[in-house]
């Protein structure tokens, strides 16, 4: 979402004058021509009140023509400086912001969504999200996310160190990216999915790449140590690597590369959905198929047969079948196909048609 919003601020920073208010650190990862001030994000109560009064301050005195909120949260604060400046009010939306029920939340942040002149949804489903929650159909746009297209493939040299580097030899890889929730779904997979994989592939392993999240609007974790002790007692533990958090671009494009196939097991859970995913198109970007469950914005972000496979939700045993399929396939076959998928997510797409959104 972080990185998202500072690929939307970059884009408008094109044609525009762009100011912002974010997270304290937030301007070091940023654009150099967009002015930040920083607020403490911790504790998130201080963080929303500061952001407000900054983003009020900073209308008042600036007289923006458009004031965008990157995701529900700054929904009321967005909303009030433009009302105050006369301002649009414009907002994107990732998902879980537009799925919230805690009772404050919907009595404070549904109104000033609703009441935003312009609402951009990630995905059909967050768009269906919106729709739920009242916004009109006249306001409501859709705009996936963007993806970096990389120009070139990491050197055979880079890719061979990264698996010597974590013990993957010559190993088939299934890679899994994402925060450690109980909506991605990672140790219900080892345990429904990954043995009857592992039977009929030895040579596979699955690499995790991120961890519990420190900062969420609602998620419920899961640790390693619960998905190792899953793995070792279904008997597959050993086929298991842990990486972390990766930030580094190289290391991240490393690991795509190295994988035979993505894999994101998604769950349906109510008031938790999967507003996009993001890390398929990625995938695709470098050329990995993803197999997937069909559940929330999933549906947008695979494309069945072109990018990946889709299964229906929570069937691990067709989740299994669909993933040895892959593997058992010429991957090589499918690189042409994912990669063309994901260049229509290029950043400067997305560009292109937010600007265009925003002067509708």
């Amino acid at each position: 979402m972080e990185r998202l919003n500072w690929h939307i601020a970059h884009e408008l920073s094109q044609c525009a004058d762009v100011r912002l208010v974010a997270p304290a650190g937030a301007a070091a990862m940023g654009p150099a021509s967009v002015a930040v001030t920083e607020v403490p994000l911790r504790p998130l109560r201080r963080f929303i009140l500061a952001s407000a009064w900054h983003a009020i301050r900073t209308a008042q005195a600036w007289k923006p023509q458009i004031v965008f909120a990157g995701s529900g949260l700054t929904a009321p604060a967005a909303w009030a400086a433009a009302r105050i400046c006369g301002a649009r009010a414009c907002i994107y939306l990732h998902g879980l912001d537009a799925a919230v029920k805690h009772p404050l939340y919907k009595a404070a942040w549904h109104p000033a969504i609703r009441n935003m002149d312009t609402v951009i949804a990630n995905s059909r489903a967050t768009a269906e999200l919106a729709s739920a929650m009242g916004v009109s159909p006249t306001k409501l746009r859709i705009l996936h996310p963007g993806v970096h297209i990389p120009e070139e493939s990491q050197p055979a040299t880079a890719l061979e160190a990264f698996r010597q580097r974590h013990g993957l030899g010559n190993s088939r890889v299934l890679l899994s990216i994402g925060r450690l929730t109980a909506r991605k779904g990672l140790r219900e997979f080892v345990q429904h999915a990954l043995p009857s994989i592992v039977r009929e592939a030895p040579d596979t392993i699955l690499v995790v790449i991120g961890d519990v999240p420190a900062d969420a609007l609602h998620a419920s974790v899961q640790s390693r140590d619960s998905i190792q002790s899953v793995a070792n007692s279904a008997g597959v533990g050993q086929h298991l690597r842990f990486l972390g958090t990766i930030t580094d671009s190289a290391e991240l494009a490393c690991a795509y590369e190295c994988a035979t196939l993505h894999v994101f097991p998604v769950r349906s859970l109510p008031h938790d959905p999967e507003g996009f995913g993001m890390v398929a198109i990625e995938a695709g970007a470098h050329g990995i198929p993803t197999v997937a469950f069909a559940t929330g914005g999933v549906v947008d972000a695979v494309a069945e047969g072109r990018s990946g496979h889709l299964v229906i939700p929570d069937n691990y045993e067709a989740f299994a079948r669909a993933t040895l399929n892959l593997l058992n396939d010429n991957p090589t076959s499918w690189r042409p196909r994912t990669r063309t998928f994901a260049q229509g997510f290029g950043w400067s797409i997305f560009g292109q048609e937010l600007r265009q959104i925003l002067r509708a």
